[in-house]
């Protein structure tokens, strides 16, 4: 799959995001986990992508399976607001 240069942007902003799961990377790009890992192997610095997986591994916000059925949005109540 080609992306362009703003979805490829957009991807790693929403890899980056604590609260947006794989699986909605997915539904949207395409990339399922393995590809995205891949994909960020390849776009990111070496460093920036031992830090992006060290802070992604486990954490259960990134899997729908393992999030808290509570968590109904993908993104914090504060962020997206105007200064």
């Amino acid at each position: 799959m080609v992306l362009s240069d703003s979805e490829e942007s957009r991807v790693i902003e929403m890899a980056w995001e604590d609260r947006t799961p794989f699986e909605a990377i997915d539904d949207q790009f395409g990339l399922d986990e393995k590809a995205l890992i891949s994909f960020m192997r390849n776009k990111l610095k070496s460093g920036s992508f031992k830090l992006w997986r060290s802070r992604v591994t486990g954490r259960k916000t990134k899997h729908l399976k393992l999030r808290s059925p509570d968590i109904d949005r993908a993104y914090c109540s504060t962020q997206y607001k105007h200064r």
